[in-house]
């Protein structure tokens, strides 16, 4: 199979995944908190072909994610923190100074402060930033889940 055909599933595995997560909402009492399967995905991608490729699935993912299950805002507030986090990803990936879990983990927490700072331009309030510690905690946790599916996942691709 072909780079544009396993990319094109990566997309839609992404897309499944936010689905899932839309369906099946995860009740915390931190709003905005979320796992963030669809990260799965791009972490794999990143590894298994590249940092170009990761940035146009996470974009392509977002976009039409939120087209189908959100609204625009959500799509300006998701490119923002997808945006960062690829770049941080990349940028860390490349140096090759974390495991696949410390990328994850520095992909969920540069997620997270590109949608607080779109979050501040926005609301045109600086009060937000008290928010961040919590989304700070929650972006650990979830980008060690991630990291830690992702990794498995990466055993299983051939």
């Amino acid at each position: 199979m072909n780079r544009t055909a396993h990319l094109g599933m990566m997309v839609t595995l992404a897309l499944i995944f936010s689905y899932i997560e839309v369906l099946i909402p995860i009740q915390l009492p931190i709003p905005g908190v979320k796992l963030g399967l669809a990260n799965v995905v791009i972490v794999v991608v990143l590894y298994k072909w590249g940092i170009k490729e990761a940035f146009l699935v996470s974009t392509i993912r977002v976009i039409l994610s939120g087209f189908l299950f959100g609204n625009p805002m959500m799509i300006l507030y998701s490119l923002a923190g997808c945006t960062l986090s690829i770049f941080i990803m990349a940028l860390v990936y490349r140096k090759n100074i974390f495991s696949i879990m410390g990328v994850s983990i520095l992909g969920a927490i540069f997620h997270n402060i590109g949608q607080t700072l779109v979050a501040i331009i926005v609301l045109e309030s600086f009060s937000i930033m008290y928010y961040s510690a919590i989304l700070l905690v929650s972006a650990l946790v979830t980008g060690l889940i991630i990291g830690i599916l992702a990794q498995q996942l990466m055993k299983m691709i051939v």
